[in-house]
């Protein structure tokens, strides 16, 4: 192997643990600065806890933890939106008004699909328990 190869793959491991240390302290930030995100991820934590009660199949823990998934992803996705906008204008402005509230519907959206899988795995498996089928 010459020097110049192994010097271009440390380059490039060097770059993805920065890309992964990068990620790492997006998700932090998120934590720390959205009260919204924290209450999705005390909820998501409630959840996981609730999937091992009930012990779970494989497929619904799929289910279960896509939804998580796709809620802290759009939660993410929110919170990047609010800070470019933040970062664009610091006042009022229709446009990205507009664009924030798009974003927080999408989150919404996901929250209500979440709760609805929720419903339909853990329902069942409360009607199951209590006997009502």
């Amino acid at each position: 192997m010459s020097v110049f190869s192994r010097n271009r793959r440390q380059e490039k491991q060097r770059s993805w643990i920065r890309k992964f240390s990068n990620s790492f302290r997006g998700i932090a930030r998120a934590v720390r600065t959205e009260s919204s995100f924290a209450v999705h991820l005390a909820i998501a934590v409630a959840v996981i806890v609730a999937a091992f009660v009930f012990r779970l199949s494989p497929i619904e823990w799929c289910a279960v933890v896509a939804a998580i998934g796709m809620v802290i992803a759009a939660e993410l996705f929110n919170t990047a939106i609010e800070s470019l906008a933040r970062a664009i204008d610091s006042g009022h402005h229709p446009r990205l008004r507009d664009a924030l509230d798009i974003s927080s519907g999408a989150v919404l959206l996901c929250a209500a699909s979440a709760a609805a899988i929720g419903l339909i795995v853990f329902g069942n498996r409360l009607g199951n328990r209590m006997g009502w089928w």
